[in-house]
């Protein structure tokens, strides 16, 4: 497989955002996060990985979040940086995965479209990293992609997989159907919010029912 065809090569995604090849792009905050956002009393760090074009980024921090929004392809940091414009220094152009942070730490970690444009074999490498740069009591949020379809991207959660793939560092605090997806994701997201604990004490609650059927 050439990297142009690999998910997991910035060459797969510089293609699509140069080619504007980018049906995940809602052009737009998300009105699920709006609404979450205009709940919170704002402040605190947020991480944004694989921002893509980065809408939410600026909602962010016009709530008052210090924000890092970060990607590894080049041509989304560029599309960002566009849109963004006097902001575009939040935008990092680099790995998730292995970009050095410092000591920084998070209160938020946001998803849309990210984990779903990972391989799946990716998966246990984004929940122990989310892990790592979460605070205690800090929160993974947004949107999950759930399905039955083989492949990707997207590639999408089975039903209870993202209970297993979290494991006994974070609970689920809130969930909801997902009504104003874009094409490509309806019937398929929901909205969660997961609370990394103190304890590696899991709270099993109810798992989550998959709705019938990148940022």
């Amino acid at each position: 497989m050439s990297a142009k065809e690999d998910p997991a090569a910035p060459a797969f995604w510089d293609t699509r955002f140069r080619q504007k090849r980018t049906p995940w792009d809602a052009a737009a905050t998300p009105p699920e996060l709006e609404r979450y956002l205009a709940q919170e009393s704002g402040g605190g760090q947020v991480l944004i990985p694989g921002c893509g074009s980065a809408y939410e980024a600026r909602t962010f921090a016009e709530k008052g979040y210090e924000v890092a929004a970060i990607d590894f392809s080049m041509a989304a940091v560029e599309r960002a940086g566009a849109i963004l414009g006097a902001l575009r220094d939040i935008v990092i152009f680099g790995d998730f995965f292995s970009y050095d942070f410092c000591d920084r730490r998070f209160d938020i970690v946001y998803e849309r479209a990210f984990l779903a444009s990972l391989p799946r074999t990716m998966w246990p490498d984004f929940a122990r990293r989310v892990g790592e740069l979460l605070r205690p009591e800090g929160r993974l949020i947004g949107f999950f992609v759930y399905g039955e379809q083989q492949g990707g991207p997207p590639f999408c959660l089975k039903k209870g997989e993202l209970f297993r793939l979290l494991g006994d560092k974070f609970e689920r605090s809130a969930e909801a159907v997902v009504t104003t997806s874009v094409p490509v994701f309806e019937g398929k997201e929901r909205w969660e919010v997961w609370t990394r604990m103190r304890s590696q004490t899991r709270n099993h609650g109810v798992q989550p029912t998959p709705a019938s059927g990148r940022g």
